[in-house]
């Protein structure tokens, strides 16, 4: 895999983890279903793990050469 195939993972990662994020917010905010924030803020921090873990090893693979280059 890529340097960049790592960093593509890594950013839907954090898009997911952005919307759940925001999906826990929600939910917090609302009396009627604050109950299910707290595992959409888990499932949330545990996508953040993940992007970061991607971008960790992108960080250790070379960088590819355009075909510009």
């Amino acid at each position: 895999m890529t340097r960049e195939e790592r960093l593509s993972l890594a950013s839907t990662a954090m898009d997911k983890a952005t919307q759940l994020a925001r999906d826990a917010e929600f939910h917090a905010r609302s009396s009627e279903s604050r109950q299910r924030a707290q595992p959409l803020a888990a499932a949330g921090a545990l996508w953040a793990d993940i992007a970061r873990a991607h971008t960790d090893i992108a960080r250790l693979l070379p960088e590819t050469e355009s075909a510009d280059a």
